[in-house]
């Protein structure tokens, strides 16, 4: 049951971090000037909620960066 609840946190704030990262830090993360389609944003959000620890680390160090 231990497992179950981690997972469902994992995937909760995964979540959480995949919709704030595409609406918000996409553009931190990727080159100045790139733009970001909302097409592209639809394909990012899957992956950024799978991943979201790598995810939040580059955001945070895009933010230190710029």
């Amino acid at each position: 049951m231990i497992l179950l609840y981690s997972l469902a946190l994992y995937a909760f704030v995964g979540v959480i971090t995949a919709v704030a990262f595409v609406n918000f830090g996409v553009s931190r993360v990727l080159a100045q000037g790139s733009a970001v389609t909302t097409g592209a944003r639809i394909l990012l959000l899957p992956g950024a909620a799978a991943l979201w620890p790598y995810v939040l680390i580059r955001w945070l160090k895009g933010r230190a960066a710029g």
